[in-house]
């Protein structure tokens, strides 16, 4: 006994005396390392965590598993650089909690948090309230086929066009009982949203985007001598080059439209429409046959539209009145100047939309659009005060999978930051690139560091400072007229906002993905699977009938309806109907 309690302390202190040494010896090095210097270190491994977390979703089927996977390789390879194996992984799992710790120590990513779980429990409250399923009854006397179910599902992605997280966590609960009614795959629903938040959110002229997407685009500008421009102008003047935003909303519609589709959507389609079966995992339909009974309307409750359209309607004002006066509270100098001299203008409701945090207002606006839903079901003698409450935490404890989720992928982000998997990737990009060709590379390699990454923010924000330095170079270089030239840099600028987006749509650990998933109650492995073939194509459409002929000269008045016409041509006539689509 006494050499067993030996031989403990002593396994003990050489942990102690290995972590200390790890702590004293690597902590310098970590620190002073960089992303650039190690991008040089690694090569082509700094690829190895995102692939590694990309590969094992596919084939395990298991986004925390694999997340965490990616993340402790990441960690694993910045403390293999002694050789020590022992110590490698020590450090290795202190790194993987650290980077959890301070992704959930972040301001932005825990207003995230916060903001998806109150969303959760004032989802859940609506529905106890019997607000959902009145809506979906006065949908299904419209929506009396799928075709129109996916219409209206599509355009209430418009209304709700400030934020792609609201926009994911709002809309598929909502639209979810009038989609299975019809017998439309979740995997469709879950593509339907994805495909209406991030393009949505991307271009429209207020939004939570536009704030981080101009000063981008002014930082950028000034690095090649132009510090004076109006970015918010350059932006908008971007709007006609998102080839891929405008051709992804296309092609919901014309899916939706024609009742056609193909690949593994077509496969999903086939199964619910035949089978009612709208999920293709049992065990996913028992867990959300359990939920729905347990937030399901008493039977002595009178359905009301205003249930939900009351407390989604106090979310979304509220959001934009937060919007205003956090971003308001923000601003600085002259701009706070500017919206005081003329406070409703169009430009200061930009200006402050554009410096809120979005991610605070949010979860402000869910809380107290939680608290009017409350009230309203407690006046109506739906339910008392506790068991408002629990119906209110029952739905945070349904979306505590998805902050899981969240954190996990902003941590592999972290981790791939450090690794310097994005200046890798940047690097590979050749000082000689012809100048048709330029755009498509900035979109390709856009949609490849966002796929890796699952970030579009951080796709973003590493190409647009690289970007216009390069297409201004390449443009002078060719001796293109300054006009011209102008364009030709608002073209990159485009490929640049909507390549991270495509990347985004394609990445098993996107955030804005999973969040769809979640929406949708879709596996999300299964939205990934059915979504990728989309996507893919109307990228390579992007590329082909967009960011080529377009840096050959070819207007975007001219492209565009190009581009909507060989979408709607290939839906109609190679996609294929579904059978028995008729609820």
């Amino acid at each position: 006994m006494l050499k067993s309690r030996n031989f403990l302390c002593g396994v003990f202190i050489l942990n102690r005396l290995a972590k200390s040494l790890l702590f004293v010896t690597f902590l310098p090095l970590m620190l002073l390392a960089d992303a650039k210097a190690n991008a040089e270190l690694f090569g082509s491994l700094t690829l190895l965590p995102p692939l590694v977390a990309i590969v094992l979703a596919f084939i395990t089927r298991n986004v925390i598993f694999s997340l965490f996977m990616g993340i402790f390789t990441g960690t694993f390879m910045v403390n293999i650089v002694d050789g020590s194996v022992f110590v490698a992984f020590a450090g290795a799992f202190v790194d993987v909690v650290r980077k959890m710790i301070g992704s959930m120590a972040d301001s932005w990513n825990a207003g995230i948090i916060l903001q998806v779980l109150t969303i959760g429990g004032l989802i859940a409250v609506i529905t106890k309230m019997g607000g959902p399923r009145a809506i979906a009854q006065k949908l299904a006397t419209k929506a009396k086929s799928p075709a129109s179910a996916q219409i209206y599902t599509w355009l209430m992605g418009f209304f709700i066009f400030f934020d792609d997280y609201a926009n994911s966590l709002i809309i598929g609960p909502i639209m979810r009982p009038v989609t299975d009614k019809l017998r439309i795959a979740r995997e469709k629903l879950a593509f339907v949203i994805d495909a209406t938040a991030a393009p949505i959110a991307g271009i429209a002229l207020i939004s939570t985007w536009i704030g981080y997407e101009i000063s981008l685009i002014k930082d950028a500008y000034s690095m090649i001598g132009q510090p004076e421009i109006n970015a918010y102008a350059i932006f908008v003047e971007t709007i006609p080059y998102r080839f891929y935003n405008i051709l992804m909303l296309a092609f919901v519609f014309f899916s939706a439209y024609f009742l056609r589709e193909f690949g593994p959507m077509r496969t999903a389609a086939i199964r619910a429409a035949s089978t009612g079966k709208v999920s293709k995992h049992k065990r996913q339909e028992e867990h959300l046959n359990q939920e729905s009974s347990t937030m399901a309307p008493k039977k002595n409750v009178e359905y009301s539209m205003w249930n939900a359209i009351i407390p989604i309607s106090v979310l979304i004002i509220v959001a934009f009145i937060g919007f205003y006066f956090n971003g308001l509270h923000s601003l600085e100098g002259e701009a706070l100047k500017a919206v005081e001299a003329n406070p409703y203008s169009f430009s200061s409701i930009r200006d402050c939309f554009g410096a809120a945090d979005a991610s605070i207002v949010l979860f402000e606006a869910a809380l107290f659009a939680s608290i009017v839903a409350i009230g309203m079901g407690m006046q109506q003698k739906i339910f008392d005060l506790n068991e408002a409450l629990e119906t209110w935490v029952f739905g945070v404890k349904a979306l505590v999978i998805t902050a899981v989720i969240l954190i996990l992928a902003w941590s592999i982000s972290s981790v791939i930051k450090d690794l310097g998997t994005s200046t890798y990737l940047v690097s590979l990009l050749s000082d000689s690139t012809p100048q048709f060709i330029l755009p498509s590379i900035i979109f390709i390699l856009g949609s490849v560091i966002s796929f890796s990454t699952g970030t579009s923010y951080g796709t973003m924000g590493i190409l647009m400072p690289l970007t216009i330095p390069l297409a201004n170079a390449i443009g002078i270089h060719v001796g293109l007229e300054p006009t011209a030239l102008s364009d030709y840099i608002i073209l990159n600028i485009g490929a640049v906002l909507t390549g991270a987006i495509f990347g985004d749509h394609c990445s098993p650990i996107s955030d804005t993905s999973i969040l769809s998933s979640m929406g949708a109650s879709c596996d999300h492995m299964d939205h990934i699977s059915t979504q990728l073939p989309y996507a893919l194509f109307v990228g390579v459409v992007s590329i082909v009938f967009g960011f080529i002929p377009a840096a050959l000269g070819y207007s975007a008045t001219i492209l565009l309806p190009i581009g909507l016409l060989v979408i709607a041509l290939t839906i109609r006539f190679y996609g294929k109907p579904f059978l028995n689509t008729e609820a």
